[in-house]
């Protein structure tokens, strides 16, 4: 079954890599900016419509090469959010919130919830294994002069 709102875990060897640290202040404000635009101000996944949108960062990671590349960027809304980055969530105990949200956007059953957090897990597990990830940010190439 497929459904709109993922989990997205990030693997602990991607923890703090990520385009706020790269960027600048005015680059990452530019691309949070256009990924609102895209949407119309709306959440990308749910269609909620906010002015408290946030910039999600969507990253694959090839166990393979050992890389960690991204591959968009969305205008997500806070609930949202709390949902994709599922980990985070639980640590700051608000979790049935996130719940909630979850199978109401995919219209699925806690026991769906549960079953997709469980692959969730296993997959994040795998990339675990993986000491250090190589940075691709080539998408950003259109958006930015990064070279």
């Amino acid at each position: 079954m497929q459904f709109k709102l993922n989990f997205e875990l990030v693997p602990e060897g991607c923890w703090n890599s990520n385009l706020r640290t790269i960027l600048s202040k005015k680059q990452w404000d530019y691309i949070k900016q256009l990924a609102k635009q895209n949407t119309n101000h709306q959440c990308a996944i749910c269609g909620k419509k906010t002015s408290r949108l946030e910039a999600h960062e969507r990253w694959v990671y090839d166990v393979e090469s050992s890389t960690q590349k991204l591959v968009g960027i969305i205008a997500v809304c806070k609930d949202c959010h709390s949902v994709i980055h599922i980990g985070r969530t639980q640590l700051v105990g608000n979790i049935e919130r996130a719940e909630k949200h979850y199978m109401m956007v995919n219209n699925c059953t806690y026991s769906d919830f549960r079953r997709e957090l469980g692959k969730a897990n296993e997959l994040h597990q795998l990339l675990n294994k993986v000491g250090e990830w190589k940075l691709d940010i080539s998408y950003l190439k259109e958006f930015l002069n990064l070279y």
